[in-house]
């Protein structure tokens, strides 16, 4: 191959995958891994081996979108059976994690009846000794916490199991990701790598420094018979240039979903980056050659798959001076930490805040404000809206937060005051608490239950309580999964009946009548703020 200096294509998919599924947090953390393994990814493939004509009509129906199905045909079968296999030879002991939680649980629920558990500690399933606290809370409900930073440094956590999928992608239509392994194709490379190997920022550092392709076929220890198809991926056109921000005051870009980028002269902040790839399209966007070269902070304002999406961060790690997290509750297992996560996989700078801590840096101030609702009344810790003061200008990131208790934004506002610009979602139907979190729960939850728990924002009652709150001069709703490009990860389809849809219209309505500027985001959008 030739040593000619060459550029990673912009429309090179890189998927991130955990023994073959689509990575996202609950995958990586250990302790939401060995549930995610065994309740999840174990089921779905063996109900595809017993009945795949099941899978393949849900997967052809709209309505099934994001259901646990596999979208592979039933000459895959043996494939899926491998998995199993190996799942089950390779991940033993992550399997066995799951069950000793169910049995931990049933030990609490049965013998922690408000005495001391010193004596319970010797009856923890061996697998767990020693890497977990038995707690009680103020009302003698028994729990235990997991240290999480000590699973993260044993067996449970095995970076043998990460690999990168890269191919190429022509249109937005992709796969439900969530419910499908990745096996190999002819048009895919399958590399082996831990995420916090440092070539993969010399991978992606390629989308605007040249390199030879021997070079980057070594760093990435991509395999001979790979040769032809990863070579495919690179290119000799060079990229265009970043035309970044210069003016005095600032500037901020919608990319789609919950992805913002706010620029000065001086600074740049993304907010939950989640980017379309590069291709003709008859919907307009920015992407990945959008971005400056350095993004001084990156904010993430939850724990859920489409707000901290590693297809993105990972490609934008040697671009990222600093990533802004929640901090999580410190070891129940539905709230995993996401500091500990970001190191592991090699961000090697992660702020974790609390509820009104801050950051400052020149200009601005970026301040962590409470958060409620979307999580289906769990009790977690890792969400935050973000307060960013800028050149004299206040803009609150508030995701899918739902005003649930319209008191604790009065109390907000008295202490940060009025805002300029909100960013609210408003998907106010939001899946049910089983979607993420049925893996993780060691007992039947009943229907009635499991449907009245939601994954929900604002409606419109709900926001227009923000807005009038804050004094908005400007409100524009995101962060509601419309673009094609996030169907693999989100499984949103919305018509004009849709609920989201009519309270977010109802929303810019009343804004409208109350002579505030609001718009419902989607594909792209720019403004310039004097």
């Amino acid at each position: 191959m030739s040593e000619q200096n060459l550029y990673l294509r912009p429309n090179v998919v890189v998927e991130p995958l955990i023994d073959r599924w689509y990575a996202w947090s609950h995958l990586i953390s250990p302790g939401t891994a060995a549930m995610n393994i065994t309740h999840r990814h174990l089921k779905i493939m063996q109900s595809f081996i017993n009945a795949p004509q099941v899978h393949i009509a849900a997967v052809a129906n709209p309505k099934m979108l994001g259901g646990p199905f596999i979208s592979y045909g039933s000459d895959r079968v043996d494939q899926i059976r491998e998995l199993i296999t190996k799942t089950k030879r390779e991940r033993a002991q992550m399997i066995a994690f799951a069950e000793a939680i169910q049995q931990l649980d049933d030990l609490l629920r049965t013998h922690a009846d408000g005495h001391s558990l010193e004596p319970l500690y010797e009856r923890v399933p061996g697998l767990l000794r020693g890497y977990l606290e038995l707690v009680y809370d103020l009302g003698n409900r028994p729990s235990f916490r997991l240290i999480e930073a000590l699973l993260y440094q044993s067996p449970f956590y095995d970076v043998s199991a990460q690999s990168l999928m890269l191919s190429l992608i022509s249109q937005d239509d992709r796969p439900f990701v969530l419910s499908t392994p990745r096996l190999d194709s002819e048009t895919s490379v399958h590399i082996t790598t831990p995420f916090a190997n440092p070539a993969i920022d010399d991978l992606f550092a390629m989308k605007r420094t040249p390199r030879p392709f021997p070079w980057i076929k070594e760093r990435m220890s991509v395999a001979d018979g790979d040769d032809a198809v990863f070579h495919s991926f690179l290119t000799e056109e060079q990229p265009k240039p970043y035309d970044g921000y210069s003016g005095d005051g600032m500037r901020w870009r919608y990319f789609g979903h919950a992805c913002i980028l706010v620029e000065t002269k001086d600074m740049s902040i993304l907010t939950d980056p989640v980017l379309s790839y590069t291709f003709e399209s008859g919907i307009s966007r920015y992407c990945y050659e959008d971005l400056p070269d350095v993004i001084d902070y990156v904010l993430i304002t939850h724990n859920h798959q489409d707000h901290i999406m590693f297809e993105t961060i990972l490609q934008l790690r040697c671009r990222i001076k600093c990533v802004v997290v929640p901090r999580c509750s410190g070891g129940s297992l539905q709230d995993p930490s996401l500091k500990l996560l970001l190191q592991r996989i090699g961000f090697t700078n992660v702020i974790e805040l609390d509820e009104l801590e801050g950051v400052h840096a020149g200009d601005v101030t970026i301040t962590g404000l409470p958060f409620l609702g979307e999580h289906a009344d769990l009790d977690i810790r890792s969400k935050l809206a973000y307060l960013v003061r800028l050149r004299h200008r206040s803009l609150i990131f508030a995701a899918d937060s739902c005003n649930l208790e319209p008191m604790l934004y009065e109390h907000v506002q008295r202490l940060v005051g009025d805002v300029d610009i909100l960013f609210l979602g408003m998907e106010c139907d939001g899946a049910p608490l089983t979607w993420i979190y049925g893996p993780l729960i060691t007992r039947p939850v009943q229907r009635t239950m499991d449907q009245s728990r939601r994954l929900s924002g604002s409606n419109c009652r709900k926001g227009i309580d923000i807005v009038r709150r804050f004094h908005c001069k400007q409100v524009y709703v995101y962060a509601m999964g419309q673009e094609p490009w996030l169907n693999y990860i989100m499984s949103v389809k919305y018509t004009d009946q849709s609920g989201p849809i009519v309270e977010s219209n109802a929303l810019i309505e009343h804004c409208k009548k109350d002579g505030i500027i609001a718009e419902r985001l989607f594909g792209e959008k720019e403004i310039l703020l004097p």
